[in-house]
């Protein structure tokens, strides 16, 4: 079970990276046309579709790298069963958060195929298929949070040592 998750949460990943390089690429296209006086037409829109699809794909990689901003004021001072109770609230209260951010990204994933929905730009780009990676990411990252939850409640959890204070100047 473990390696089906890894491989998801870094399938996730890759493909946000896929998505990254798409977005560099409708940029670049952008600039160059407009150099060259020409219009490729729905460059804005799609460069903003790839960097929400790289977005949303890598919030489960990210969590699981331990790259999620956390203010560890608190939980710092804290010790022993509170801090782990803390640690359980906190992770169920993310994961229900991401749910809930989950199921309303695949309903409007759904809505938007079927009443057809298209983008206002010129583009007429279907909605439902840049917003399918929004719904796709928001799961990802509720089993990613499951995941951390349950791994929290075995003892088994292992947040990586942070570099902060190397980076801090």
């Amino acid at each position: 079970m473990r390696k089906a998750l890894d491989a998801l949460y870094d399938g996730a990943a890759w493909l946000a990276a896929l998505f990254m390089i798409g977005l560099l690429l409708m940029v670049l296209l952008s600039i160059v046309s407009r150099l060259l006086h020409f219009h490729v037409a729905g460059t804005d829109a799609y460069a903003g579709y790839l960097m929400a699809a790289s977005g949303f794909l890598a919030l489960a990689h990210t969590l699981k790298r331990g790259e999620h901003i956390r203010v560890t004021l608190v939980i710092n001072a804290l010790s022993g069963r509170t801090r782990r109770a803390l640690e359980l609230w906190a992770l169920l209260a993310a994961a229900l958060l991401a749910a809930l951010a989950a199921f309303y990204s695949g309903r409007l994933t759904w809505q938007s195929h079927a009443f057809n929905d298209i983008s206002t730009s010129n583009d007429a780009t279907p909605l439902w298929i840049p917003q399918l990676s929004m719904a796709v990411g928001s799961v990802i990252l509720v089993i990613a949070l499951v995941d951390e939850f349950v791994l929290e409640w075995r003892g088994a959890r292992r947040l990586p040592a942070s570099a902060e204070a190397v980076r801090n100047e």
